[in-house]
């Protein structure tokens, strides 16, 4: 992953950090239970955006590497890696 792409997926990171910190004391105060569940959607929301970066950053650099590259088993090898990441993220 490039510097300037790390460092902003790391920055999102650290936001989540943070927000499940936040859950946590949430949860040790008893805090009512539809804030708490609405900060965990908050927190999945911001993980599906971290996800589509870091996908979005595969694609372009590893998968493209690939089909450049002209190796087909490699090509074959990134689009299996790739349909299985984004079949278990359906799940």
């Amino acid at each position: 992953m490039h510097s300037p792409d790390k460092d902003r997926v790391l920055k999102r990171l650290a936001r989540i950090e943070g927000q499940t910190r936040g859950l946590s004391r949430m949860v040790e105060e008893d805090r009512y239970c539809i804030d708490v569940i609405t900060q965990i959607a908050a927190v999945r929301a911001a993980l599906k955006k971290v996800e589509e970066e870091v996908l979005r950053q595969h694609v372009a650099h590893c998968v493209e590497h690939a089909i450049r590259s002209g190796d087909a088993e490699d090509q074959r090898r990134k689009v299996a890696e790739l349909m299985d990441v984004i079949v278990r993220a359906e799940r």
